[in-house]
């Protein structure tokens, strides 16, 4: 496939999308469990375990955050913010197929410490698994 007509997203782009998209989400789910989190704020012990029981919770909003965000409107929040886009290769939002596999994918791809995403400094698309594997290509629309 050529790209050559597409200005792709570039990776600094990215990066700053997904550390706007990391915040919020943090931010979301400790708001959600700050009585918790309040409650043993001097027990470290207690507080390890609380932390240890968002990580689902966590795993979950990212999935559906991403999976929803994509198919609805063709980018996160930071996507959104930094002024890039998800498409697939008619250079149309992709379906929720695309949009469901990506998310699973993304999610994957950062539990075997982000490979994934650093697959993209050596693709010429700089596509990352979870773009490879949906069929996606980030692009700059500003």
């Amino acid at each position: 496939m050529n790209f050559d007509d597409i200005k792709l997203a570039s990776i600094q782009k990215r990066s700053f999308a997904f550390l706007i998209d990391e915040i919020l989400l943090s931010f979301l789910l400790v708001l959600a469990y700050s009585a918790q989190i309040t409650q043993v704020a001097g027990d470290k012990e207690a507080l390890v375990l609380v932390m240890a029981s968002m990580s689902l919770p966590y795993m979950i909003l990212k999935f559906l955050y991403h999976t929803l965000f994509i198919y609805t409107y063709g980018a996160t929040l930071g996507k959104l913010a930094v002024k890039i886009r998800c498409v697939n290769y008619q250079n149309q939002r992709p379906n929720f197929n695309s949009s469901l596999l990506r998310s699973v994918v993304r999610i994957l791809s950062e539990a075997v410490f982000y490979i994934g995403f650093l697959w993209a400094l050596f693709n010429p698309a700089l596509q990352t698994w979870h773009d490879k594997l949906a069929k996606t290509l980030v692009v700059d629309v500003a």
